[in-house]
């Protein structure tokens, strides 16, 4: 009989020993459950994703702070991932526009593959850390920019890529990982770990990992728009009115915060062009619609500031 001159399979890098490789031990019988008793399951797991976040919520509030800075620099935030991870970036990078009046540049979601990789899967992409550098120089990463890499796993190339990538060029980087540091290490300047177990069905990053990362996501994002002046209060006063959602949401604000009826508020929001701060400081302080522009351009588009700085001029 000839003998074989086939290969043999070398073997990918064993990845068993990471956390969201690993078996859980509360759902080894989960093709036995019944439809009510997945839903609970599904429940108590995803408990998990709150301890995680109260967890890493120091790394969190630096990620914010640093973000808020680089932006009142002109810096940007970028998330960058593949798969589950990529996605979710991209997801938050496409709701800071609408809630909060940025320009698609301010956040942007950098995903392994490009735009075709958000509804069909490309994961292999994921393994070139080349690919992830040169995003960061496409997008011209530099010193007054944060990066958020993004992966469940904690190994992904393309992100390990951009990450040095980025740190080289001076931009802030973090690094969102569901394993502990000691299973994988990163070199970025904030290390968030958020530590929610292995998944109920095992291996499916896309579970109670891609939750945390939302949650993660949501908070740096919006942490970061609050710092930035996006906020009054608990109002998203920077919101586009964009739609007919948006535009009765901008006129309930402004009746609210200016304490007049819905009609009259209606009609604020047009003489402020649409613009909910420039409407409330026109109201609160009798001040131009251009010099309310101008107020809240020299504070930097802080609505309190803009409203003191009004009411005492110097």
């Amino acid at each position: 009989m000839p003998e074989s001159t086939q290969q043999p399979v070398q073997p990918s890098a064993q990845r068993g020993y990471l956390t969201t490789e690993q078996v859980n031990e509360r759902s080894k019988n989960l093709d036995r459950l019944s439809a009510i008793e997945l839903v609970d399951l599904f429940n108590t797991e995803d408990n998990q994703t709150i301890k995680a976040i109260a967890g890493a919520r120091a790394e969190l509030a630096k990620v914010i702070e640093a973000t808020a800075a680089g932006m009142r620099q002109g810096g940007r935030l970028f998330y960058i991932g593949a798969g589950t991870s990529g996605r979710l970036g991209v997801l938050d990078a496409a709701e800071c526009p609408p809630t909060f009046c940025t320009s698609p540049e301010m956040v942007q979601g950098i995903l392994a593959g490009g735009d075709g990789a958000l509804v069909r899967s490309s994961e292999g992409l994921e393994d070139i850390a080349a690919d992830g550098a040169q995003a960061m120089v496409d997008r011209g990463v530099g010193t007054n920019d944060v990066l958020v890499g993004i992966a469940a796993g904690g190994t992904t190339p393309y992100v390990h890529g951009a990450l040095k990538a980025a740190k080289e060029r001076g931009a802030t980087t973090a690094f969102i990982a569901c394993v502990p540091l000691e299973q994988v290490s990163a070199k970025a300047d904030i290390e968030i770990r958020l530590l929610v177990g292995p998944e109920i069905l095992t291996g499916s990053t896309r579970l109670k990992s891609g939750t945390v990362t939302k949650m993660a996501l949501n908070i740096i994002s919006t942490g970061a728009m609050v710092q930035m002046g996006k906020v009054y209060g608990n109002r998203m006063v920077d919101v586009a009115v964009t739609n007919s959602k948006l535009h009765d949401r901008a006129i309930r604000m402004l009746a609210d915060l200016a304490e007049i009826n819905y009609q009259a508020a209606a009609e604020l929001l047009e003489a402020g062009d649409r613009s909910v701060k420039v409407s409330l400081l026109m109201h609160w302080t009798s001040v131009s619609k251009t010099q309310a522009k101008q107020l809240l351009q020299d504070q930097q588009g802080q609505l309190r500031q803009a409203r003191a700085a009004a009411s005492n001029p110097a």
